[in-house]
């Protein structure tokens, strides 16, 4: 089971990789960081990226039918995430962001920033899913 470190070097290995992190949705803080930044820094694209995962994970629109209610009534560091991924695309790239299994300390997702003509989103999005179920959080 891979740490952080080594989490985010085999995201790496991924073709058309420029670079990743893992992020704490909650807090917004890199906990790891690899590679290029979509805008030059690190921490302001983990910043960024989990203003995205927060309203992923407080708009109850994205929750299964029957999980509307009770993730509507709890404040949203509490509530799980019920979204597996998030994409963004533009004309040159992917923006990849797979959430991790909430634990009582962490809750993070890794985010990858993949070349549209050179990486595999399909092939991506089953990595990182990979990934981040063999993560440990150290």
């Amino acid at each position: 089971m891979p740490g952080i470190d080594a989490c985010l070097l085999e995201a790496m290995t991924l073709p058309g990789a420029r670079g990743a992190a893992l992020v704490d949705w909650t807090s917004g803080l890199a906990l790891g960081s690899i590679g290029e930044s979509a805008n030059g820094d690190h921490e302001a694209t983990a910043a960024e990226t989990a203003e995205m995962a927060r309203a992923a994970a407080e708009y109850t629109v994205f929750a299964p039918p029957g999980h509307r209610a009770p993730l509507g009534d709890l404040p949203a560091p509490v509530r799980p995430p019920v979204v597996e991924d998030l994409l963004v695309s533009t004309g040159s790239a992917y923006h990849l962001m797979h959430f991790a299994e909430p634990t009582s300390d962490a809750r993070a997702f890794l985010y990858l920033w993949l070349d549209r003509d050179t990486g595999n989103l399909a092939m991506a999005r089953l990595r990182l899913r990979d990934l981040v179920r063999r993560l440990v959080l150290e």
